[in-house]
């Protein structure tokens, strides 16, 4: 549990230094350049999801059950999941989704943590997907203070919507008949 609290400090850390540390991280950038930056703040970044992914599956190896989640919370889980592949791929193609949305990333990434917090019970999940859950919910509060960072991707489009829609639904199926169990070892239909 310690290499996954260790992992989640560095990973949302990092991404937290525009809410929680703007100065510092304009520093950085003005030392390093903007490039610079990004590649520090990118392999930092990488350095804490490697320690996530680890202590989380350390953490799996000797599982601490707090609840055992009813069986409808699952079923609801994979509903709240349908629209977050959508809303992701929507934050990288501008259109009426991003419009009205604002933040479909930081929305994706609530969804996501709601969706697995509803689905599981075990310690190292309450503390996963919760730390996810309050990150993206500080940082999308923190927005009502501050200008939000660019984000890179598409010209927007009148296509982007339709296209945004069709790639996450087709990653929202992937996920759920195939990946999630070959990746994750665990199927969220409950057959792995």
């Amino acid at each position: 549990m310690t290499l996954l609290i260790i992992g989640l400090v560095i990973f949302l850390g990092v991404h937290s230094l525009g809410f929680l540390a703007p100065g510092w991280r304009q520093g950085l950038i003005d030392r390093f350049g903007n490039q610079g930056w990004q590649g520090l703040a990118g392999l930092v970044a990488l350095v804490g999801l490697v320690l996530i992914v680890w202590g989380y599956g350390q953490a799996r190896v000797a599982p601490v059950p707090v609840f055992a989640p009813p069986v409808w919370t699952r079923h609801l889980g994979l509903l709240v999941m349908l629209p977050a592949f959508p809303l992701f791929f929507a934050a990288y193609l501008p259109g009426r989704i991003k419009d009205a949305v604002s933040h479909p990333m930081l929305t994706a990434v609530i969804l996501w943590a709601l969706a697995h917090l509803l689905a599981n019970g075990n310690l190292a999940d309450l503390v996963l997907f919760g730390a996810f859950l309050v990150w993206a919910l500080a940082d999308r509060i923190s927005l009502f203070y501050r200008v939000a960072p660019p984000v890179q991707g598409a010209p927007p489009g009148n296509a982007n919507d339709l296209i945004a829609i069709i790639l996450g639904l087709a990653f929202y199926l992937g996920f759920l008949f195939w990946a999630h169990a070959w990746l994750f070892g665990v199927s969220p239909l409950g057959t792995a």
